[in-house]
């Protein structure tokens, strides 16, 4: 079992490592995913662990394929890994979110009949996930995680979310969308965020509009279409997907309407108004943690850049 003891991570599997690459006092708030896009662990370690005349990085934890953890500085110091982002109003998460890299080659590339990294190592098909990231860019191949690693990055969300008061689990993809890709689709961010919080299947998050009126829009920005009419004061939503300025949410009561809301009015709503509602089709079919199988998902559009503006209707 891990536990925290002084800020350093303890248990099976757990070594220390110190890197040179820290800041000033971290008030840990998030915790952000990343992918480290390299070989294997050990590399991924030194890289971390070197101080260079520039381009310096590190995380805090760095989690292997074979679920060997280790550990980079204490949580309650700054580390180099989330670079220029923003989430929930703040600019630059490194003063605020534990970092941990995954050993993960990441997004791969087609060379004939095979997937290869960026490094030039190709992967059997047994570990690529074929797939569209969320916030678009095409069907790509894709490295997947191996189940140890899911279920160790899992254990550490949860222990890190009881001793620290976690808000939220996020990818580096969410702080700094327009730069960055990882953890990316093979990894199931959505289920270790909701378990490691302890939002399960009957506990998703719930919001309320707290405007007159909302549009509930195609995708995430006011330059998409809206796909009902607009939601009343008080209507309560299940929060499926959460980004910086839109939301993806169920309404609930009604059936399978899904769409994006902006973030500047709705309002968290601790326990659900309604008492028992039926549950809606997300809330029946919470993904399992394990690594996913190699799937090709239909080409769809890219996704649009959110607005910058704010807009209620």
């Amino acid at each position: 079992m891990l536990k925290i003891e002084n800020h350093r991570l303890s248990g099976p599997g757990v070594s220390q490592q110190p890197t040179p690459n820290t800041g000033g006092l971290l008030k840990p708030r998030f915790v952000v995913l990343h992918y480290t896009a390299g070989r294997d662990t050990d590399s991924a370690v030194r890289s971390l662990c070197t101080r260079k005349p520039q381009g310096n990085a590190s995380a805090h934890i760095v989690l292997g394929r074979d679920g060997r953890i280790v550990q980079l500085a204490p949580f309650n110091v700054i580390t180099w890994h989330a670079g220029v982002s923003n989430w929930a109003g703040l600019n630059g998460l490194n003063p605020f979110a534990i970092g941990i890299e995954m050993d993960n080659a990441g997004l791969l590339h087609r060379e004939g009949a095979r997937c290869v990294a960026w490094f030039g190592k190709p992967y059997p098909d047994s570990e690529v996930l074929v797939a569209e990231h969320k916030h678009g860019g095409g069907v790509r191949p894709w490295h997947t995680y191996s189940e140890v690693q899911i279920a160790r990055a899992l254990d550490i969300c949860e222990v890190l979310a009881a001793h620290y008061g976690i808000e939220d689990i996020l990818g580096h993809e969410d702080i700094a969308r327009r730069r960055k890709v990882d953890p990316g689709p093979a990894f199931p961010l959505n289920a270790v965020r909701s378990r490691a919080l302890g939002r399960g299947a009957d506990a998703l998050p719930r919001l309320v509009v707290a405007a007159a009126s909302l549009n509930i829009r195609g995708g995430p920005g006011a330059e998409h279409p809206k796909v009902a009419p607009a939601l009343k004061r008080g209507a309560e939503l299940i929060l499926l997907e959460p980004q910086d300025r839109w939301s993806r949410v169920a309404v609930v009561g009604v059936t399978d309407l899904e769409g994006w809301v902006c973030n500047d009015f709705v309002e968290r709503q601790a326990v659900p108004r309604s008492g028992l509602t039926p549950l809606h089709r997300s809330q029946r079919q919470v993904p399992a943690i394990t690594a996913r199988k190699r799937t090709r998902a239909a080409p769809a559009r890219k996704a649009a850049t959110p607005s910058r503006t704010p807009r209620p209707r």
